[in-house]
């Protein structure tokens, strides 16, 4: 049977204050989703396994059934591959994050969501001056700095240190000393750029450099094929997710709209997942706005999030008798502004019924489902 799973990024968080003692996914009006958990059954899932760290990367993988154990080298080159870059057997590939950072505190790890017109004008400024590596512009603040014969220097997410000092987390090892001084470099390039002048008079946080960060050569999956004897489909706004599906030789859906924020189109990510399910047996649709929304310490804004995430899932099961399936990844809780590793609740329908009346963290905990491992989710899904 077919089958659509929709992920909403870092939608699972904690019980607020705020919103009398409930987590965002809880005060919701999410009335697809409850019915999901009534006509369906719910369980939770292990997404980060231990030894990683609770990324975006990690989970999505794991989801899609490649154990990061055997498979994960890095998340620049997963967003290399999205971007079409061909990275030779020694390169090394960074995600690098336009930040701003003010009296040496990480005050925004995408300064401000600038965009990827405004991006791409720094980076082309930045490029001459930094010729032992290639920077190539992405979308909005998520680029990418390419050392060839590089080795891995250790890193930290921006987003994991937001309102902190960078003193303690700046690169280590490997490449550190090479990323050291592009950011150095950077903070020169960028100061005083047009870019930055005009993003000041309209009262927008500035670009002040560089942040390179999880580096690693290019990964070797076995293709979702091989591995499902299923076509599958991704459908996302985010290198990194597409950079997953490439590598696993799926179809990369690209949908006008899409933007990998809280103004994407929720609804034409739906309508292009019911025509790509006519021709492919499985498909893969991932909301990026409630991990924004969480990374931002949004109450209002993830439960948006929350709701427009629910409106996708009315519109998919309008028109499909399918299996599908709706996760998060991760949550990203509102109170810590970044990934956390507790486990996930998911509601799956076409597989049978529980008690269960809400999507929820704590609903799903009672669920038939149980608590499963996300290498073998697929599986599951598929028998």
């Amino acid at each position: 049977m077919k089958c659509i799973l929709i992920l909403g990024d870092g939608m699972a968080d904690e019980p607020i204050p705020e919103l009398g003692g409930k987590t965002p996914l809880e005060y919701a009006q999410t009335p697809h989703l409850d019915r999901m958990a009534r006509e369906g059954a719910c369980g939770m899932l292990h997404t980060i396994p231990d030894g990683f760290e609770a990324g975006s990367d990690i989970a999505n993988m794991s989801i899609l059934g490649y154990a990061p154990e055997k498979y994960y080298t890095g998340r620049g080159p997963l967003e290399a591959m999205s971007m079409g870059v061909d990275l030779a057997p020694t390169d090394v590939a960074y995600r690098c994050n336009l930040v701003t950072i003010r009296d040496e505190i990480m005050e925004d790890f995408s300064a401000g969501h600038i965009t990827s017109a405004e991006g791409a004008a720094l980076l082309t400024s930045l490029a001459p001056q930094v010729p032992r590596v290639e920077v190539k512009a992405g979308v909005s603040y998520r680029n990418l700095l390419i050392v060839p014969q590089g080795s891995a220097a250790g890193s930290t997410p921006p987003h994991d240190i937001v309102g902190q000092p960078i003193a303690e987390y700046l690169p280590r090892n490997g490449d550190a000393d090479l990323l050291l001084s592009c950011m150095a470099v950077s903070r020169e390039v960028f100061a005083g750029h047009p870019v930055n002048m005009a993003r000041v008079r309209a009262g927008k946080p500035p670009v002040t450099q560089i942040w390179p960060w999880s580096g690693g050569r290019r990964p070797a999956f076995p293709s979702f094929f091989e591995k499902y004897q299923r076509t599958g489909g991704m459908i996302s706004a985010v290198d990194l997710l597409n950079g997953i599906a490439r590598c696993a030789g799926m179809e990369v859906i690209k949908v006008p709209g899409a933007t990998g924020y809280f103004d994407t189109d929720y609804m034409a990510k739906a309508r292009y997942a019911l025509d790509a399910i006519q021709r492919l047996d499985f498909v893969y649709i991932h909301i990026e706005a409630p991990d924004e929304a969480g990374h931002e310490g949004s109450i209002e804004e993830k439960v948006r999030a929350i709701e427009n995430v629910d409106r996708v899932v009315g519109a998919i099961r309008a028109e499909f008798d399918g299996i599908v399936a709706v996760l998060p990844d991760h949550p990203t809780p509102i109170r810590i502004k970044t990934h956390s590793r507790e486990l996930v609740p998911f509601v799956v329908t076409g597989k049978g019924t529980d008690s269960c009346t809400q999507f929820s963290e704590k609903e799903a905990q009672s669920g038939m489902f149980g608590t499963r491992e996300a290498t073998e989710f697929l599986s599951f899904l598929f028998t």
